[in-house]
């Protein structure tokens, strides 16, 4: 299902671009990786936070460090990377850790997407720019945007999902979806919802759907800038 909602005062007026911002989140282990994909095969442009915190902790950068003194040498692996799984682990479990991170990172991840986003508009070759992150709202950057996109599923896949995905037991998975916003609040913020419940047959038609409605809003926002 894909949903319009009325114009929302979340979003202060801003300078027209000539490419359209949308914000691609959800629920963890909700399947924004399989939408993203399909909006970069329909000629979106992804960034991916995801992909730029992995580059931005790459060892002997200036987080890397902070992140090793904060927690020590045991969440490193063998290569000296960050091992996600450990460090998940940890700040899943503490709320301080799990802030301490997100204040190290979020910044840094935003400042690498503004450049991208500044890159796209100058080169002109997309219509439509989508930051895929699963922590959008909860930082408040939605009021960003020109669309948000959530990706949600029934309560039992997710938790179905993340086991699987992680290799973790249920009480694990579950204190790793509380952190987040619940799906439900999420939903009420979402301009567009990609339901991934059913098969992904059913996934890419509405992604398919929902990038055709983008579509016509990025010429719709050109053609009124």
């Amino acid at each position: 299902m894909s949903s319009r909602s009325s114009p929302s005062a979340r979003k202060p007026p801003r300078k027209k671009s000539r490419v359209l911002r949308v914000a691609l989140t959800g629920g963890i282990a909700c399947g924004k990786s399989i939408v993203a994909r399909i909006f970069e095969d329909k000629g979106f442009f992804v960034h991916s936070a995801d992909r730029a915190a992995r580059g931005l902790v790459a060892p002997g950068s200036p987080a890397w460090r902070k992140i090793v003194r904060r927690f020590g040498p045991g969440v490193l692996g063998p290569d000296r990377t960050i091992d996600r799984a450990r460090l998940g682990r940890l700040v899943f479990s503490d709320p301080r850790a799990r802030r301490f991170l997100d204040d190290l990172l979020h910044p840094l991840v935003l400042a690498e997407r503004t450049r991208a986003l500044r890159d796209i508009e100058r080169q002109g070759r997309h219509e439509v720019f989508v930051s895929e992150a699963a922590l959008t709202i909860e930082a408040g950057y939605d009021r960003h945007f020109d669309s948000i996109v959530v990706v949600h599923c029934d309560p039992a896949v997710q938790l179905r999902r993340l086991m699987a995905r992680d290799g973790i037991d249920e009480e694990e998975a579950r204190r790793k979806i509380a952190a987040q916003l619940p799906q439900s609040e999420k939903l009420k913020r979402a301009d567009h919802a990609i339901d991934t419940s059913g098969t992904l047959a059913e996934t890419v038609e509405q992604a398919e759907r929902v990038c055709a409605l983008l579509v016509q809003e990025a010429r719709m926002a050109r053609e009124g800038a």
